[in-house]
């Protein structure tokens, strides 16, 4: 099994709901174990400032998939939940995206690992370091409380919303 933290946003339909309802779809994912997920954040639009604010949360996966078998699993999840990939950083029923995969690196033509802007993302930064620490060390070699140091900042607001009865 390898350990892999998966990014989740929606500011659209619910977003409460569609973070929920992604949640337990990944519950579901064969070969896959849904370890983990952190607090969920009410964050600010990044790019297209124009819209609704985000829920945003991460989950630790283990699964036994290889990196685009998951990715192509998540990408259907998305897509059940009415996902259209029309407007880059516009609003969204639901938006995964792998931000880790253990502590190894890809670079596909529809994948990057770790995610790209990961570094540049407080709203993801956040919840990632609640589920994983401020040790865990990044495929960079730097610590993840290095790379918040250094992430610009930006609003980020612990809500009281739980994504799953445990």
């Amino acid at each position: 099994m390898i350990s892999c933290y998966i990014g989740l946003g929606s500011n659209l339909n619910q977003p409460a709901d569609q973070l929920r309802a992604a949640c337990v779809r990944l519950q579901t994912i064969p070969k896959s174990n849904l370890i983990c997920t952190s607090s969920v954040y009410r964050t600010s639009p990044v790019g297209k400032l124009d819209q609704p604010d985000f829920l945003n949360a991460a989950v630790k996966l283990d699964t036994k998939l290889p990196i685009l078998s998951l990715l192509d699993t998540l990408q259907e999840i998305e897509k059940t939940q009415g996902r259209i990939r029309k407007e880059r950083w516009g609003a969204r029923n639901i938006d995964i995206d792998i931000l880790l995969f253990g502590d190894k690196t890809f670079s596909y033509p529809r994948l990057k690992i770790p995610h790209p802007r990961l570094h540049l993302r407080m709203f993801v930064l956040t919840p990632l370091v609640e589920i994983c620490g401020p040790s865990k060390r990044l495929p960079s070699g730097f610590l993840l409380k290095q790379v918040i140091e250094k992430c610009p900042s930006e609003r980020v607001e612990k809500t009281n919303i739980r994504l799953l009865d445990n």
